[in-house]
């Protein structure tokens, strides 16, 4: 590895599983020490332990982004054992228990919770993170979108769909209003991804050939799939990006 990250603080939300420990596991290989806040202590410290068996540095922490005095303590977290934040990757994100629903059999109750902490979660991370970042005139914040509110399957998980509809236009109005402090903001939109959440929904196999129909390349897009675009997204050879939503779906998305 080329440890373009090194001596760099990460928060990664999600990092229990799936794609958020994939980039938990990618980023201390490429040299960053991190806090990770997941809904679950017992996944994030098991993805914390396998990065401290290989020589990283890895805090685990219990967190619900959806609730403000939860996300102020992340950012006491960071402090307290760096000192300082370089990234903020916002990847925890209700789709975990999610299956293919009809537009209008969505209860409010469903749209609640998944606004609640896709798009509350999203920009409560922000606003306690980025006066650190502010302080120190520099920062990359990385939001996860997804390619569904573009595509046919948008109909399928509609709540989700929207929440991630926001992303984007959260993502743009964070950069906006941070690039004159030095901070970079950008999303990264996958396709449909083989994460356990994904695996485990009822319908998967029907949404994945979905899904790979669609792609110019035709096989099941894989975590490590993102990998290299969200560490280029927190390094310094993004420095002069912000604002963009990039497709990471096997070419699904053609902009």
């Amino acid at each position: 590895m080329s440890s373009v990250l090194k001596d760099k603080v990460a928060i990664i939300t999600g990092a229990g599983r799936g794609i958020g420990r994939a980039f938990a596991l990618r980023f201390a290989e490429e040299g960053a020490r991190l806090l990770l806040p997941d809904i679950s202590r017992e996944r994030a410290e098991s993805t914390a332990e396998e990065i401290m068996a290989k020589g990283g540095q890895a805090v685990a922490m219990e967190t619900d982004i959806s609730d403000e005095g939860a996300t102020g303590k992340v950012a006491e977290q960071v402090v307290r054992h760096y000192g300082k934040v370089d990234i903020l990757v916002n990847n925890a994100a209700i789709w975990y228990g999610l299956n293919i629903t009809d537009w209008d059999a969505w209860t409010v109750a469903d749209w609640d919770r998944i606004f609640a902490v896709n798009v509350r979660g999203t920009w409560l991370c922000c606003k306690a993170v980025a006066p650190l970042m502010i302080k120190q005139s520099r920062g990359k914040i990385i939001n996860m979108a997804s390619n569904v509110a573009r595509v046919p399957a948008a109909k399928l998980f509609l709540p989700y769909s929207c929440s991630k509809g926001a992303v984007y236009t959260l993502t743009h109005a964070l950069a906006r209003a941070l690039g004159p402090s030095g901070i970079n903001v950008n999303a990264i939109a996958p396709g449909y991804t083989a994460t356990e959440a994904s695996l485990g929904q009822k319908d998967s196999q029907k949404t994945f050939e979905l899904a790979t129909e669609e792609q110019s390349f035709q096989r099941s897009e894989q975590p490590s799939d993102l990998l290299g675009t969200a560490v280029f997204l927190a390094s310094a050879e993004s420095d002069f990006i912000s604002g963009q939503v990039i497709y990471v779906d096997g070419g699904t998305v053609m902009l």
